[in-house]
């Protein structure tokens, strides 16, 4: 799954996504894309599965781009476990996307299929999503 190699600090404050996406609005690399519409925290097991149903697609053709890349550690304390004793350890990785933000692009297959590959994959995440293609 994708997880950050090194990190220079190892545990993260929570923050506040707001706003919409200013970068990575727009398919640049491939022909057909998926966008997000809602914000949320994306998980890395979210992304790979979502990988996963493309691949699965597009049978050994074609392309495909991850946008993204869960950077972000979320930590989680044990069960049963009191108060105090500090932050827990790092438990996964996420990546907080914003509405707008273009998360995977494909290429190298015809547009039937990038379309119901790509709203399959969009079924992985707690999000809404979108179907997009290049503009000229």
């Amino acid at each position: 799954m994708l997880y950050p190699k090194r990190v220079k600090h190892r545990k993260m404050q929570k923050g506040r996504s707001k706003g919409i996406a200013r970068r990575g609005t727009e398919v640049v690399f491939g022909s057909f894309g998926l966008k997000a519409l809602d914000t949320k925290w994306i998980s890395s097991k979210q992304l790979e599965s979502a990988r996963r149903v493309l691949l699965r697609h597009f049978k050994g053709k074609g392309k495909i781009w991850i946008r993204i890349f869960p950077n972000k550690p979320v930590t989680s304390k044990g069960a049963e476990v009191g108060m105090g004793g500090g932050k827990g350890t790092v438990d996964h990785y996420v990546y907080p996307i914003r509405p707008g933000k273009v998360i995977f692009e494909v290429d190298g297959v015809s547009r039937e299929i990038a379309k119901s590959a790509l709203e399959e994959a969009g079924r992985k995440f707690s999000i809404e999503v979108k179907y997009i293609q290049k503009t000229s």
